[in-house]
Parts: structure tokens; sequence; C-alpha cells
């Protein structure tokens, strides 16, 4: 270098020490100013060159319009190109005539000018690719700056000095070159405007971080206005900004899909060499054949997608590790300039300058890597979720049978949420062997192969923490599956509570809870002792570092001194080492909680899916619509075929009709035509378009009409061309807003009825070529029945000419049909027109002989004008009223004639009256009453709190810990900060010891001390931990069986309005957060608040002056805290929210998957799911961003404390001994990290014990009467006459409306069969509710034998009742558990039970017995089996009294008949209250009881209210029976 300056005019060394270092007044040279000083910028803009033009090239924003910016920019550039050649052209001149300028005045202004020319063309070349805000060219300009300073000082300082300016020409280029940089330093700070066609431009609220510029971005400022706007007033939904394209979930979860579809292809093709056939589009990379033996690997998918993001997150990582090793250098300098008195002052104050640039240089990158790193976490959980929703609408059946609705949310919610959690902490698996290594190579410079004894430390203790991890790892995996089963449970307790409260078999249930939550802790107890455990192994790990290595290093040799720098600098670099060491555990355990998560993602991912080709949609025979060629189909692979050897042709157009006994697999058939079975043979041809109706009606939680339009436009005439034809029209006058009226979740607030006929007329507007019927009639009225078959599904209806697919029991409408299936054991048994079928003299003959006795009579409606009939109804209701069982005959020939009858019966709607609804619930009634037309909303929207979280709720979990407990946590960690705080002291003192001959004299008692002083602290933090298990597996506990208790005890109100994915999210997200990350965050908390004051306390006990800048710092501290914790509270708060539905709408996409498959609409919901989450990350993203703007100011705060530290120790340093100034700043050095993590913490805390908040809100709602009073227990053998009572009984449904029942007054004789009817809402359904006391009286009583059912409890009341409710409710465990959850009867009871409601043969066919597993919701049964199991638990009971709500609707007529006869002989001495829907099955009943708005309008037998002409007098003309 020195030749480049060396001769000629400017001929100066390079370097000269005397001139730069040892001087009070120091300077560069001038051939260094000239040279390296001025190259800086160069060689930093060339190096970035080629990663920055490789990120611009894939990185197009859209293009900028040339701006008056852009050009003053260019200008500006080009100028300081012309100043660069004109010095050089200056240098050739003085060449040319005789002077000999220096070598370094040729290259400078060649280097400098050409990297000029290179800023301007990438200033030009930004603009086009739409760079608003170039971080490169900003700092470029800002080296220029710092670069020309020193000269621009140094040319001032010489001029004075020699009192005339030594090159003028030169002198005054560079002042125009450094007036030019400093503009082009500020321009450059502005931002460009947008681009053209940038979204930016069309989005109402964009988010700022886009169009933010570089200082704004480095710093996270763009943050600050919505942190303002949050401290002024709660955020809500409308303040957040849209989420960034790159972020939502349509991009992120195609490119995992692609690199997944990678994934598969490529062990598929290590597998075998055949080429699948594809499908396309989207569906592609799910729908797709797996083979078993070697699995894709999901981590390879997920590394490929997230790859750039993980490399630059490890680029930010790298720099802020290397950065972090400076301050302590810089702090073995400064000690030494402390302990030498020569030293000039300037050095001390550089140090401080420099520590504290260092510092804020480490915060800025720091926080660049954690944003990075934290938007690819959340967009990884984006595409998790993404992933397992499209998978989820494609798993075959069995499948959905092993992993229920409960496991897959968990998939989504618990899983997905850990490889959030974990991500962040991942590039640590490199960084933390980097920064040991670089900690043991600067320690080896200090203290020599000492430094090797710490390093057997850390290798000794690694092997221990594997082992607890290892065990932590088999008790997570254990733990989980208990999760899965008690959410599982919850779920399903959820969906049939009502069915609970009525048997009163909650107690059971309750118990079941409770058993796999006590397992769970216990395993959750083991696991949190291990944590502790390794927590301790952890804090103890740099003390035991630092003790072995000192401990060591004065050992080995007596002449070792241990001085200060020696001491604190090795200090330093342990602390540096703690962070990575302290956060390894945390990694460890969160790598085992992702490799549990991961493998079972990974194996559902990999599970079976439906087979695309199963069906053959494309070619199939001319002139049909469907072929099934020897077609044999099953629901899984390890069961037996449920359907065999068919053969089906059905021609388009043709009306078929499929029937048969319960479960001989008609529905089965459906399913096989939507390709929803596995088929093990034969061909299945569909062409063209299909809707569905299933058996059970499947409803969105939107508007009626969106659940009619599904997806499609709206077109009014076929819209109200569906209503009307699907009897809907005069629902809509009752629904409080129309078809504006939001259905709650599983279509809560429509009757059985209304689902079904909403479902009808979702397929009747989806104008298909093909409609899959699976008997849609049964759920309604048989009047309304009619109506819906002759304006749809009949040869008149609006669906003529369409192929239709009808399962039905009416036999009414089997003439009408083309084509009749006759079923039998899954096979056809029989296949023509109807009357091909009766002159084949068939099974199918023998069943209609049976239910049709007169055949002639085919054509209902001229049986039901014809007078003789009618005559011969009242003739035949006035001479048998008397009948009973004593005449069998008798009695089984007006049966029969009832049941021809049955088919034209009616609750007496006729077509122009509102539609019946079916059994309405509370709530909905309360509802109705309430809500004006306007609002059809019934949800109730959940709430955020805002503002602060309550101190009421933090006092509540204390008080579930346990007070004593909190008290002793605080205590133990005072002792802990007491120890540290002595240990670093002694220390200090030891440092400063007295060194007599060349060493030091009470090395070990110095050495003891601070031994002891390390380990007291160790185990105080040990026992805090041990006691917080202790505490918050005591809370998890109380807490959990209180929400549960309460849960259980709500009333059926509670749950009609509330969704059960709400109060789900209570029982799994919110349960978890207390269960696993409350305690953690509260000892983390604890840690750093101890740690952050006696920081202070050491600080400010070495150098007094530094209270002086306390207060000013506090207060910065305080402020940004107060913003911070305000903003990212609410925004956790609203993420908590927005989550809710994302996964109510996945258990609602699964439960209606095949519904959704068959209309083709798996697009649409995928979209739709994407939607939701997408809202959920627009609260999630500047949660994140929060962090880092909170970040960058806090570190701020502590990188002030270093400076002023290490300031004052430079101001005091004759006064201080260098013991304490390696003291005070070395604990300075820790600030920063534990002021940020303590607020993190605390912020933490708030967003945590929300989880508290929300779980104590519903452990506290109202709940029902005491299931038993004490002092209050009805009788042994009560009721024993079955008499019961209304004494001017009135019900509301809430104080304040209006009543549903008034002044009832009626008296039923024991063993009396009432039949109860009415219009839709007269009250049927609500006074057997008020039996239950479902509904609490608001004036009168009810007595059962003379005892007021109010004064008794709840329990001892309903369990003496039985009610067949109109829907079977079963819940998954053994069929035994189904029917006897208590375990009180015998197995002959039981046996005799099953056999009397006609379930003996299909329980002993199965292998397992009564121990045959039920599907969840009893999905493995058929509606049928399933009321027939109804049925059996009412005859196990045996009560007095017996309530039917038509249970009778989804059964065939045989089956049906079964449960009628059954119902006569085994309750003959019973009490009978039916709700009846058909009014022969009351015909024969003592009396009935006819309601009218809620009063008695007729209370007297059958003959009677016929003869009087009264209303069911015009019910049963209706109905074609009087």
């Amino acid at each position: 270098m020195d030749r480049l300056c060396g001769s000629g005019e400017l001929d100066s060394k390079f370097w000269d020490s005397n001139l730069s270092i040892y001087t009070n007044t120091p300077d560069l040279t001038p051939c260094f100013q000239n040279s390296l000083l001025a190259w800086i910028p160069s060689i930093y803009l060339w190096a970035t060159l080629p990663c920055y033009l490789f990120y611009l090239r894939h990185h197009k924003r859209g293009y900028i319009v040339l701006s008056h910016l852009s050009r003053l920019k260019t200008i500006l550039g080009v100028l300081l190109w012309c100043v660069s050649w004109v010095d050089l052209f200056y240098s050739f001149h003085g060449l040319i005539h005789g002077s000999s300028p220096a070598l370094v005045f040729f290259v400078t202004p060649l280097v400098v000018g050409i990297t000029m020319l290179l800023a301007t063309l990438l200033i030009q070349y930004e603009r086009l690719r739409g760079v608003r805000s170039s971080g490169v060219l900003i700092i470029f300009w800002l080296l220029c700056v710092i670069c020309a300073i020193i000269p621009f000082r140094s040319k001032i300082l010489s001029a004075t000095s020699e009192g005339k300016i030594s090159d003028p020409f030169r002198f005054t280029t560079f002042y125009i070159y450094f007036a030019l940089v400093l503009c082009s330093l500020v321009l450059s700070c502005f931002k460009e405007r947008l681009p053209l066609f940038s979204p930016e431009n069309v989005d109402p609220n964009p988010c700022p971080e886009a169009c933010a510029g570089f200082f704004s971005r480095l710093s996270f400022w763009w943050f600050t206005k919505l942190a303002i706007l949050g401290y002024r007033h709660p955020l809500e939904e409308h303040d957040l900004w849209s989420l960034p394209e790159d972020d939502c979930s349509q991009k992120v979860v195609q490119r995992l899909l692609e690199a997944w579809q990678k994934q598969q292809d490529q062990t598929s093709g290590l597998l075998t060499t055949a080429v699948e056939r594809k499908i396309p589009g989207e569906d592609e990379v799910l729908l797709r054949a797996r083979r078993k033996s070697q699995k894709p690997s999901f981590l390879w998918a997920l590394v490929r997608t997230f790859s750039s993001s993980l490399i630059t997150g490890a680029c930010f990582k790298l720099i802020q590790d290397l950065l972090s090793f400076i301050n302590p250098q810089l702090l073995s300098i400064l000690i030494r300039f402390t302990s030498d008195p020569t030293a000039p002052t300037w050095w001390g104050f550089l140090l401080a300058g420099l520590m504290f640039v260092s510092s804020m240089m480490q915060t800025l990158i720091l926080h660049q890597y954690y944003h990075c790193i934290f938007v690819m976490a959340l967009r990884l959980r984006t595409a998790i979720i993404g992933v397992i929703y499209r998978k989820a609408l494609v798993i075959t059946n069995s499948v959905k049978r092993e992993s229920t609705v409960g496991e897959m949310v968990n998939l989504m919610s618990v899983d997905a949420q850990r490889f959030m959690d974990v991500s962040p902490f991942i590039n640590l698996l490199w960084s933390v062997p980097l920064q040991v290594i670089l900690a043991i190579y600067f320690l080896w410079q200090i203290l020599g192969p000492s430094a090797l004894a710490g390093v057997a430390v850390i290798v000794l203790l690694i092997p221990l923490n594997g082992a607890v991890s290892i065990k932590m790892r088999t008790y997570q995996v254990r733990q989980m599956k208990f999760k899965d089963s008690r959410i599982k449970l919850m779920n399903e307790i959820l969906n049939g509570i009502k069915v609970l409260k009525l048997y009163a078999w909650e107690p059971s249930f309750l118990e079941q809870v409770e058993r796999i939550r006590q397992s769970e802790l216990q395993l959750l107890r083991k696991g949190a002792y291990l944590q502790a455990l390794s927590t301790f192994i952890w804090v103890c790990t740099p003390f035991l570092v630092t003790l072995a290595t000192l401990g060591v290093y004065v050992s080995v040799d007596k002449t070792n001194v241990l001085d200060a720098e020696k001491a604190f600098v090795s200090l330093s670099l342990f602390n540096i080492l703690k962070s990575p060491l302290n956060l390894l555990p945390q990694l460890i355990s969160g790598l085992t909680q992702i490799s549990v998560s991961l493998n079972r993602i990974q194996d559902f991912l990999n599970q079976d899916e439906l087979d695309p080709q199963c069906v053959e949609r494309k070619t199939i025979s001319p002139g049909y619509a469907i072929t099934i060629n020897n077609g044999t189909f099953t629901w899984a692979q390890d069961l037996p075929p449920t359907l065999h050897s068919l053969n089906i042709q059905i021609p388009k157009g043709a009306l078929v009709a499929v029937v048969g006994p319960v479960g001989c697999g008609k529905s089965s058939l459906v399913s096989a035509l939507l390709g929803e079975m596995e088929k093990l043979e034969g061909a299945v041809s569909v062409k063209g378009s299909v809707a569905y109706v299933p058996q059970q009606a499947w409803i969105q939680n939107c508007t009626l009409q969106d659940n009619v339009l599904f997806g499609q436009p709206m077109n009014p005439k076929r819209y109200q061309q569906a209503l009307e034809t699907c009897a809907l029209l005069p629902d809509l006058d009752v629904l409080p807003g129309g078809d504006q009226t939001e259905i709650g979740e599983k279509g809560i607030n429509l009757s059985g009825g209304q689902r079904q006929r909403v479902s009808l007329a979702r397929a009747v507007y989806s104008n298909a070529n093909i409609f899959l019927l699976d008997d849609p009639l049964s759920a309604v009225d048989a009047h309304v029945a009619k109506h819906i078959f002759d304006q749809v599904i009949g040869p008149e209806g609006v669906l003529a000419g369409k192929t239709r697919v009808l399962v039905t029991h009416g036999i009414s409408f089997l003439p009408q049909t083309d084509i009749i299936i006759v079923l039998a054991d899954g096979q056809v048994s029989e296949m023509g027109h109807y009357s091909a079928l009766l002159q084949h003299d068939g099974s199918f003959a023998n069943f209609l002989r049976n239910y049709a006795p007169n055949e002639d009579q085919e054509d209902h409606e001229a049986m039901q004008e014809a007078d003789e009939e009618v005559l011969l109804v009242e003739d035949t209701l006035s001479t048998h009223t008397d009948l009973t069982d004593h005449e069998p005959a008798m009695y089984e020939v007006r049966k029969q004639f009832m049941r021809e009858m049955s088919s034209l019966s009616s609750e007496g709607e006729s077509q122009n009256r509102p539609v019946p609804k079916r059994h309405m619930s509370l709530s909905e009634k309360e509802m109705q009453v309430t809500k004006t037309k306007e609002t059809g909303a019934l949800i109730k929207e959940e709430t955020a709190e805002t503002g602060n979280v309550r101190l009421s709720v933090f006092w509540h979990y204390a008080k579930s810990v346990g007070l004593y407990t909190t008290i002793a946590i605080c205590l133990l960690y005072v002792g802990q900060s007491a120890a540290a705080i002595g240990a670093n002291v002694w220390l200090s003192a030891w440092t400063n010891d007295k060194v007599v001959q060349g060493q030091q004299n009470s090395t070990s008692l110095r050495l003891g001390v601070y031994a002891a002083l390390g380990i007291l602290q160790g185990i105080l933090v040990m026992l805090a931990a041990f006691t917080m298990v202790v505490g918050s597996i005591q809370a998890a506990r109380l807490l959990h069986a209180a929400l549960l208790h309460n849960k259980i005890r709500s009333p059926q109100s509670f749950f009609d309005t509330t969704p059960s994915g709400r109060i789900l999210n209570r029982f799994s997200k919110d349960i978890y957060v207390i269960d696993e990350v409350l305690a953690p965050t509260i000892l983390m908390l604890l840690n750093s608040f101890s740690t952050s004051i006696s920081i202070l306390v050491v600080i400010i006990a070495s150098t007094p002056l530094f209270t002086v800048v306390i207060l000013p710092l506090a207060v910065l501290y305080g402020f940004v805290q107060r913003f911070y914790v305000a903003t990212s509270r609410q925004l956790k708060r609203l993420e908590s929210i927005s989550r809710s539905p994302i996964f109510s709408h996945f258990s609602e996409t699964v439960t209606g998957a095949s519904v959704i498959r068959a209309y083709g609409r798996i697009q649409d919901f995928q979209v739709l799911s994407d939607t939701k989450v997408d809202n959920n990350q627009k609260s999630c993203y500047p949660y994140i961003a929060s962090n880092r703007w909170l970040g960058v100011h806090v570190e701020f705060v502590g990188n002030c404390v270093v400076l002023f530290a290490a300031l004052f120790a430079v101001i005091g340093r004759n006064s201080l001994s260098p013991g304490l100034v390696g003291l005070s700043v070395s604990y300075a050095l820790q600030v920063t990290m534990v002021l940020n993590w303590m607020i993190r913490m605390v912020s933490d805390l708030e967003s945590n014990i929300i989880a508290v908040e929300r779980v104590s809100e519903y452990s506290k709602t109202e709940t029902e009467a005491p299931w038993v009073v004490e002092g209050n227990r009805a009788p042994e053998g009560w009721p024993s006459r079955g008499t019961v009572e209304f004494r001017n009984y009135s019900v509301r449904y809430r104080p304040g409306l209006e009543l549903v029942l008034k002044n009832l007054t009626l008296h039923v004789q024991g063993g009396e069969k009432v039949g109860i009817v009415g219009r839709t809402g007269a009250g049927k359904s609500s006074m057997t509710l008020c039996l239950f006391r479902i509904l609490e009286a608001a004036a009168g009583e009810i007595c059962i034998d003379g005892l007021n059912v109010a004064h008794i409890g709840l329990h001892d009341l309903r369990s003496q009742l039985t009610i067949i409710p109109q829907d079977p409710i079963l819940f998954s465990g053994t069929l035994r558990m189904n029917l006897d959850p208590f375990g009180r009867y015998s197995e002959d009871d039981i046996w005799r039970a099953l056999e009397l409601s006609h379930l003996h043969t299909f329980v002993s066919s199965q292998p397992a017995g009564l121990d045959f597993e039920c599907a969840e919701g009893g999905d493995n049964l058929s509606v049928g089996q399933r009321q027939l199991v109804c049925l059996a638990r009412a005859l196990l009971r045996k009560s007095r009294i017996l309530v039917l709500d038509e249970a009778t609707a989804a059964i065939d007529l045989e089956t049906d008949d079964l449960i009628q006869g059954t119902i006569r002989t085994q309750f003959e001495d019973c009490t009978v209250l039916t709700i009846a829907h058909r009014l022969n099955t009351i015909m024969d009943y003592n009396r009935v009881l006819v309601l009218d708005k809620g009063v008695v309008a007729e209370f007297d037998s059958p003959v009677n209210l016929i003869a009087a002409g009264g209303i069911f007098y015009g019910m049963a003309k209706d109905a074609g029976l009087a």
C-alpha cells in the first residue's frame, strides 16, 4: 500500500500509529484516507451486487413511472461520476505538466467513478423492477458519507494548522463530492411512488410493510401507527391490514402441495415404473392411490417449500452470531484501558461508542432474522392446515372411522401450531455449535487449555439431556393419545347433550372424561418434572462451566492469576453461551413434540383416498344414466362386502325406487354410486352431474338461502321454484329472517323435516342430471311427503325427465315409479316395474300384501276421496274404541287398516298452512319470539374481551395454583437472584486480590465460596421449578374440572345458541395452554424479572452515577411497553376468535364431505377454508410485527444501558477498580436480552392468561337445578302408579318472554295412553320438555303420583321417566355402554331388551356381540337400527312413564310395526304420552290432548273428539281418518 502513495506529491506512509493511536488528537494518514477509506463503499457495493441482481430478477413488483425524485437521484449520480472523472483528468493533467501525482490519485477516482456509474444504473434498474426504497443503495450512500467525514475533518485541521490550503483543486472537488453524497443519502431515504398495477392501489387497508422505506423496515417503524391505534382504543377486525399476497393461503398451500406431490412421485417412482394416471388441477396432488412400503417424507416437502426463507434467516443469524462476539473483545480492551492511567481518554469514549454501535447492529439484524423466521412459521402453519383440509375432503370412509373429527381437528390446531412454535428455533441446530466453537476459541486465547474444562462439562451434560428428552418424548406421545380421546369424547357429549340430559346419563360420561383427564395429568406431571430437571441442568450449565474453567485455571498453576480482564471477559463469553444453551432444552422438547406431530400428519396424509376412477363418469352404454356390472362394494378393505354381485341398469330419465328392510344396504347402494365405497370388483358408470340428498340432512352454518344455492349463482325463478316445490315457503314465514335466517350449526334451529326439505331444495336448485335421494321423505309428515313426491320427485314433479334414484319406505309411492329395486342382505333380490313384481309373486309381493291388503287401492288419491272409506274408518273407530289386546285378531286387522291409511295421514297441515316444525328446542322458539324479521342470526358472535386482562384472572389462576405455592415460588426466585449477585460480586472482589510474588493467596477459599453460591443458585431454581409443576398441574386439574362440571350442568338453551366448536376450543386449545404453556411462561418471566433487577442493582452499586439515566430509560421502557402490551394483547384476542371458525368449518366439512364431493364443490370449500385461515393470519401477522417493533425499541433502551455503563466507567476510571468495571459492563451486556425477554414474557403471560379468562368465563355460566336434592329425595319405587298432573302450569323460555304454555291443567291416570297433537308451535314438545324439567315452570306445578317434580333433583326425576327421542343419538363405545352406561343391568336383561327391540339377530351376528364398537354418532349402524337401540334403552329402563316423540320416521314399515307392537305389549301398564305426527298411531289411545297456542283446546277419547267435530276432527279429516 505504501507504494501507492509513497512517491510523488502525497509521499505519506499508509499507516502511522503515532499519528492515529498514541495521541490525544488522532488522525489518519493522507494515504489511508485516499486509498482504503475511499474504497470501502465501492468494495461494499460490488460485493453485494451479484446477490442483489439475482434478488431483483426474481422479485418484480411492477414498473414505477419516472418521477422527479428518480430524475434528481440520477442527476446526482451522474454529477458524482463527473466529479470522479474530473479528479482523474486533473491527475493526468498534472502528469502531463510535469508534476508526479501518487498512483492512488489515479486508482481512487477510477474506482469511485465506475462505482458511481454503477449506483446510477442501479437506481434506474430498481425503478423498472418496482423497488420503492433501496436498502442496498442507502447503506452505500451512508458508507460514502461516513468515510468522507474523516477527510472532511482532516482537511480543515491541516488547512488551519498550516495557514493555507495545500491543493485547492482537490480540496474543492472533495467538498463538492461530500455535498453531493450527502444529498444522495437524504434523497435515497425518500420512497418512490407506487408501481403501476400494484395491489396496494386497490387495497383499502394494505400492509404498510410492503411500501415502507428501508430504515422503517429495519426498525419496524411502519408498525408504529397500529401500535398508537391499539393504544388509543382496542383494535377491531377492520383495523387490521390485508394479508400480503405471499402469505395468502392460496399461494402458500399450493407450493407445499406441489412439493408433497414431488415427494409422492419420487417414492412411487422408486417403487414402480408404472405411470399412474393423473387427475388435473390441484387435487391431483392428493387424489392418488398410495403404496404402503415406503412413505413420502412430509419433512422434505416442507424444507423444499420454505428453503428460501430458511436460507435468508440462516444468513441473518450467522451475521448476528458473529457480531455477538465483538462486545467481549471490546470489554477486554475497556478493562485494560481502565487499568492503564496513561491511555488517552478518547479511547474510552471510542470503545463505549463502538459497544453501542455493535449492540445496535446486533439488535437490528437479530430482529430481521426473527421477522423472517416467524413469517415463515406463519406460512408453515397456513400450508399445513390447507394440506390437511384438502386431504380430509378425499379420505376413504375406513380412514374416517379410524381418525375421528376430533383427531383431525387436533392435527390442524395442535400439531400445526407446534410447527409454528418450534420453527423459529430451528436455526439453533447449527448456531449453537458455532457459538460454542467461537466461545471456546476466544476462551483459549484468554485462559489457554483450562478452557477445555468448561467444554468437557458441556459435553458431559449433553447425554444427560438427551436421556431426559427421550423420556419426555415418550410421555408426549402417550399424552397426545389421551388428549385426542378426551376431545373426541367431549365432541360427542356436546353433540348428544340433550339425550344425556333426558336420560340423566351425565354422571357416567363425566366420569369417563375425568378418567381420561386423570391419566393425561399424570403424564403431564411426569413430563413437567423432567422439564424442571432439564431447566435445572441448563441454569447450572453456564455456571458450572465458568466454575470448572476458572477452577482448573487457578489450580493448574499457582502463577495463574485471575485478574478482572480474564474473569469478566470469560464470564461475558459464557453469558453469550447461556442464551443458546438455555434455548436448547426448549428446542429439544420442541423437536420431540414436532417429530410426534410430523409422524401424525405424515400418517394422515399417507392414508388411502377415495379412488376417483372408481366410478366411470365419461363413457356409458347408450340410453343409460347409471349402470353397475357385477359390482361388489365394501366400506373398508378389512370388512366383509356390504353389497355384492350387483347388476343394475338405469335408463336416462327413469324414476327408480330402492326398497328393502333396515340394514339391507339401501344407503350403501347410493354411496356406491357416489364413489364413496371401496369397489372390490365390477364396474360402475354414472353419466352426468349428480345431486345427492343424504338420509340425514347436512346443513351448513350459513343462511337458509346459501344452503339452497350451495355456491351456485342466484337464479330467482329457479330458486323460487325450489322453495315452492319443497314446501319451504310456509317455513320462511315462520323463520325470523325469512330465507336470510342464519341456520345454526348442524341445522340446530330447524326441525328434522325442515332440514330434510332444505337439503332437497338444494338438490332441486342444482339442476343436475342425476338425483340420488336417500330416503328424503321419512323425516317429513306424510301429507308433506305426498306434496313433495307429486311436486318434485314423481312423474309430474319438477324433476320429471331427470334420472332419479329414490330410497324409500313409503309404499304408497311405488306404483308411480318406473323401476323398483328390492334389496335383501346386500343383493338385488328383485328388480322391475311395480305390476311386474306383483305378478312375479316374490318377496316384494308378500311384503306388499302385508301392508296393502286391498291391491285394487293402488290409486290412493281416488281412495282418499271415496266416501265409503271414510265411513268405514268412522265405523271402525266407533266399534272398536274399547279394543284391547285381549282381542288380538281384531286388533291386528284394525292396525293393518290404520297402517294402510297412514300413508295418507298427516299432522293436519294442508299446504297453505305453515309446515310443521318437528322438535323445536326451547332456545329456538325463544329466538322466534324475540328476533325480528330482519335479523336472522341465531349463533351469538364470539366476543373478544377488550382492555387490560382483569387482575381477577391472575388472582383466579394464583388461587388455583395455591397461594402458598405462589408465594414460595416468588421467594425462591428472590433467593436465586441474591445468590447470583453474591457469586459475581465475590468474583469481582477475587480479581482485585493483591498479587504477591506472582500469585494470589486465598485462591481455594475464593473458589469454594464461589462454587457454593453457584450451586445454591441452581438448587433454588430447581426447587422453584418443582414447586411450579405441583401448582400448575393442580391449577390445570381444578380449571378443567370446573369447566367440565359447569358445561355438563349447563341448561339445554346454552348448547342451542353456542356452536360446539366454540366450546370445544375451550377444551382443546385453552386447556392445552393452561396445561403446557402457562407454567413455563411464568417461570421465564420470574427468571428475567429477577435477572433485570439484579443487573440494575449491580450497575448502580458499581457506578452510582448511573442512577441519573435510569429514570429517562425507565420512562422510555414503560412507554414502549404500554403501547406494545395494549396492542399485542388485543391482536392475540382477535387471533383466538378468528381461530374457532377454521375448526368449526373443518368439522362441518368433514361431516358433509360426501355431499360436497357429490355436488363437485371440493374447490369452493377449499377456497372457503383458505379465506377463514387468511382471516386468522390477518391478526397473527401484526402480532409477529408487534414483537419485532417492541424488540427493536426495547433493545435500544438496553443498548443505551450498555453505552452509559461503559461511559461512566470511562469517566470514573480513576476511582474504579478494573474488577468493578468488568462486573458493571459485563452485567450491562446482558441487559438487552433480559429486558426484551421480560416484556415478551409479560405479554405472553397476558395473552396466554386469556385462556384462563376464557375457561373461567365458561365455568361460571348459569347451570340448571341440582341433580339431587339431598333433603328431598323421591321415595323408593316412585312413581308407582304413573299419574301425571299439570296444575295451572305455565312456562316461558326466558324471563320477559311470552308464555308458551298457559295455565295448563290436566290429569292423566296411571297406565293411560295419551296422544298429544296440535299445529306447529302449539307447545307439544314444550310440554314433554317441561315434564323432564328441561324447561322450568313460570307458574303452577307438575305432579307425578302426587309429588311436585320441582321439589326433587333433576336426576331423581329424569331417571324415573323414559323418552324415545325423535333423533336417535349413539355415542362411540360398545353397544353395551350405549344401552347401559352405568352397568346396572345384567347380560340377560340387555339381551331380552334387544330381542324385544328386534336387534337380537343383528347383535348376535356380530363377532363382538354386546361389545360391538359403535362409531362416532353411531355411523356404522343404519338410522333405523339406531332408532331400535333407543327403543332397547327404553325397554331396559321400563319406567312407569314413557314419552314418545314420534320416533318412527326413519324406519321402514315392517320395523315401525314391530316398534309399535313392542310399545303396546311391553308398556301395557305404563303411562304413555305420544307426540303424534301420524294420527293413525294414536287412534286406539285412551285419550287425545289437542293443544292450541299453549292451551288445552280438546281432551277426550278419539271417538268423542271426532264426534264433537272440533280441531281434532279437522285433522283426522285431512288425514283421511274421519
